[in-house]
């Protein structure tokens, strides 16, 4: 067996909110094992396709579609639309989401809505219509995108802590009810990583940063690259017996209470 474990090749993937950061770095993963990346999107057609252009310089087959993973319309009309010019969905990885950070106690009900109808609600409508022909087919991957949110708390982001910890649980529901169809349905929980979204607050002297490093064993922030190999992982056969798990990548930080901020 050796690497052909982790063979993509022939593979469709598609992965929403992949223009940039951290599904872009996790299609990027998926498409050097040999998948062809769809690059999905809803704010810029020009993202998009910078993001297919980027993919397809790293030699990796890619296209790109722009809809609404919340709206469920949008949502089946491109399903079926990648599924007859490109192929069937083999691997489905819900990345999109969003974070507003406010008090819950300030917190528009609107406001809080739309944070679980992305993070929440939009992984199961693209699920739901996905794994139906990964259930007339007997094989598929979903990849649901969870978080430290999944399990830890932590002030001003309440909306999107109970999002990823309803997804958390409906990982493990969607692998509860589709396992039997020969479907591996499992999360990633990414933990702090060095992205453009999170450049501001890495700088040396901010106390965020400080706090990041301190909190975590491996006393660094992950690479996005570093979520490569636990996608390509439950996105290959090497995970066929693999259902209802989440993964942390995460340097360590479920592992350990963390310690004071003066100890080596």
């Amino acid at each position: 067996m050796g690497t052909t474990l982790f063979d993509l090749q022939g593979k469709v993937a598609l992965v929403t909110g992949s223009t940039h950061g951290l599904g872009m770095a996790m299609a990027k993963g998926l498409g050097q094992a040999g998948a062809t990346i769809i690059v999905n999107g809803n704010s810029s057609q020009k993202k998009i396709d910078d993001a297919v252009r980027a993919h397809e310089k790293e030699g990796i087959k890619a296209k790109g579609y722009k809809f609404n993973v919340a709206d469920e319309n949008e949502v089946m009309l491109a399903i079926a639309k990648i599924e007859k010019e490109v192929g069937p969905i083999d691997i489905l990885v819900n990345n999109a989401g969003i974070i507003k950070r406010t008090p819950l106690e300030e917190m528009e009900v609107a406001d809080f809505k739309e944070v679980i109808d992305i993070d929440l609600v939009s992984p199961f409508i693209m699920s739901k219509h996905v794994v139906k022909n990964m259930i007339s087919r007997r094989q598929g991957k979903i990849i649901n995108i969870c978080s430290m949110m999944s399990e830890l708390g932590r002030n001003t982001v309440g909306a999107y802590a109970a999002a990823k910890g309803g997804l958390k649980m409906l990982t493990q529901n969607m692998a509860t009810e589709w396992a039997k169809h020969n479907i591996q349905i499992n999360g990633i929980g990414p933990g702090y990583f060095a992205t453009s979204q999170t450049a501001p607050i890495r700088v040396d002297g901010h106390p965020f940063n400080e706090f990041i490093v301190n909190r975590t064993p491996a006393a660094k922030w992950g690479d996005p690259d570093d979520l490569a190999g636990a996608a390509i992982f439950l996105a290959s056969r090497a995970s066929d017996f693999v259902n209802g798990h989440i993964l942390y990548v995460d340097g360590g930080i479920l592992a350990t209470i963390g310690k004071p901020s003066n100890e080596n």
